[in-house]
């Protein structure tokens, strides 16, 4: 784990102090992460997109209250972009902390209920997750009254010493983080770090610099030329969307081979939007291409969905069984007495 980067289990390491390291706090919500931004004790600090679904509100909250105190608000939610799997808690937590919601102004159609976005693809990614693409929900939701746009000199609500950069391509106001001090970049989707298409690579968390999530991806010249943005910042740290955050010089070279080859390695061989992207402005989704010819049956990708959700809540059970094995057996350790062995009279 990159050291900018912390996780759940780290957080009972730093409630001693108080204040923290400006570490960013990830947390894993099922196949999305969202992000944790500031300092305890330094005022300001923000969360950064909001989840999968209603449930990951209280998991955000309880992490917040643990890092920053209980009772303490955010300053913003920020988000990268609007995705059903980025805004799943948005409404919980905007009830709970009132405090109000960012996004880039291109971004905003989509959670205003003005806009869906344009229809996800499942014919390309290869993968169960791609597959699958066909079911997720589009949008728009409605935030007004709550949301509004990021501001244009780059600077990010809540997020002092950060600045936010426009990474259109998986959507048209998708914008990602960095912190120039140690050159930590928070990308969301503009790409990830596991091949999220698979399912197998997903439940597996396989480390790899990958392309923006396909299936959701309506304009790849758009993707590719925010991909050579981010590139050129040097990142020394990468927390996405998806997958574990990378570091260092392997992380880099793997950046640097994904956008050196992004024709061939990004780009899918066919699909909707690989030779027309879907076309938007400010009021929303203008057009898009039509559909490319899919005989896979609705009914397989169904019957492949519930087997998907099964298989992450296995996945789910096993890792808390694990989890919970373990602090029993830390707890059985701290409290254990030491026998003597019986001496001689």
């Amino acid at each position: 784990m990159p050291h900018a980067i912390i996780t759940e289990q780290d957080l009972s390491k730093e409630t001693v102090a108080p204040i923290s390291s400006p570490r960013v706090l990830r947390l894993k919500h099922l196949i999305v992460n969202s992000y944790l931004v500031g300092e305890r004790g330094a005022g300001a600090w923000a969360v950064v997109d909001a989840g999968l679904a209603p449930f990951c509100a209280a998991r955000i909250i309880r992490a917040a209250e643990t890092r920053f105190g209980r009772g303490v608000k955010p300053s913003a939610i920020v988000l990268t972009h609007g995705h059903f799997d980025h805004v799943g808690a948005i409404r919980q937590l905007v009830d709970y902390w009132r405090v109000p919601v960012y996004a880039h102004a291109l971004e905003l159609p989509y959670l205003t209920g003005q806009s869906s976005y344009p229809p996800p693809d499942p014919t390309v990614g290869g993968g169960l997750m791609a597959r699958m693409a066909a079911l997720y929900p589009r949008g728009p939701i409605d935030l007004r009254g709550h949301i509004q746009a990021l501001p244009p000199d780059g600077v990010i609500p809540g997020m002092p010493g950060w600045r936010w950069i426009h990474t259109p391509g998986h959507s048209p106001g998708h914008v990602s983080f960095f912190r120039f001090s140690d050159r930590l970049l928070i990308a969301g989707d503009a790409f990830v770090t596991v091949k999220q298409e698979s399912l197998l690579a997903v439940l597996t968390e396989r480390q790899e610099i990958s392309r923006p999530p396909a299936y959701f991806t309506p304009n790849w010249a758009a993707a590719q030329r925010s991909l050579q943005s981010l590139l050129a910042l040097e990142p020394e740290a990468v927390a996405t969307g998806h997958g574990i955050p990378m570091a260092g010089e392997a992380m880099r070279a793997q950046l640097r081979a994904l956008v050196l080859n992004f024709a061939h390695r990004a780009v899918p061989a066919h699909g909707r939007y690989v030779r027309r992207p879907a076309v938007a402005d400010e009021s929303g989704v203008v057009s898009v291409p039509p559909p490319v010819p899919d005989t896979f049956p609705r009914a397989v990708t169904t019957g492949l969905a519930l087997a998907a959700v099964a298989g992450l809540g296995i996945t789910i059970l096993s890792k808390r069984a694990k989890a919970g094995a373990s602090r029993g057996q830390k707890r059985r350790n701290q409290t254990s007495v030491p026998t003597r062995k019986a001496g001689k009279a």
